[in-house]
């Protein structure tokens, strides 16, 4: 198996072969960024090859669940559950996320997902790259409506979207009855504009704040702000 078909961490294995989206930055900020202080259960939308939600379980004793509708994502997601020191707190459902919110009687403290966020845009001729990436099958809407019928009354959501997106997507939450609490804006690199962003939601009422965090310095040398925020993963760091 190449190189490209798995990626190690410090503490664990992503197995990708079979996963349309690979380990990409954008769902190792997430599960580096989130708040996991006091949450015994979390939720993981869309949870891809598991990543999110294994770093979010070397982080924590929560018990976590994971959804993932996409036939060989859910067995990649299952493969590297069982295949991790944490296996006795992970499970991943093989679902359509609105209708695990529907059947779901249980609440989490935290829920997480990296959702597809290519809207209108040229699809793919792989499908299973299709529905990880475009939000046909996952719209924004629609997560924030199924994450607010899961989340606890303390609860908190937290997702990574492009910073386009972001006026969007805060205007749904707000619709749907969330605050903001934090915002991260992500930077490519110093002296260009936010690429993503990292947004916190709880349905208690609250001052936000906001942050940015920079990838890459001029140089294009990893800056210590992000070697900080990912050492407990990233071997190299």
């Amino acid at each position: 198996m190449g190189k490209n078909n798995w990626f190690d961490f410090k503490q664990f294995r992503i197995e990708q072969q079979k996963a349309a989206m690979k380990v990409g930055t954008d769902g190792v900020l997430l599960g580096a960024w989130a708040p996991v202080a006091d949450a015994k259960r979390i939720l993981d939308v869309g949870t891809g090859t598991g990543l999110v939600a294994l770093m979010l379980a070397q982080l924590s004793e929560a018990q976590i669940d994971a959804v993932e509708i996409d036939d060989l994502a859910f067995e990649e997601a299952k493969y590297n559950f069982e295949h991790s020191v944490w296996s006795d707190r992970l499970q991943v459902f093989h679902a359509d996320f609105l209708a695990f919110a529907d059947t779901f009687s249980d609440s989490y403290d935290l829920i997480v997902s990296n959702p597809p966020f290519f809207i209108n845009s040229l699809k793919t001729c792989d499908p299973a790259l299709a529905v990880a990436r475009h939000n046909d099958s996952l719209s924004f809407d629609q997560l924030i409506t199924g994450a607010r019928k899961l989340l606890s009354s303390t609860g908190r959501l937290c997702v990574v979207i492009p910073f386009t997106s972001c006026v969007e997507f805060r205007g749904s939450a707000r619709l749907a009855g969330f605050c903001l609490r934090k915002q991260t804006n992500v930077i490519p690199k110093t002296g260009k504009a936010p690429k993503r962003v990292l947004l916190e939601f709880t349905v208690e009422k609250g001052y936000p704040t906001d942050n940015e965090i920079t990838i890459l310095d001029e140089s294009g040398i990893y800056t210590d702000g992000f070697k900080a925020l990912t050492a407990p993963f990233y071997p190299a760091f």
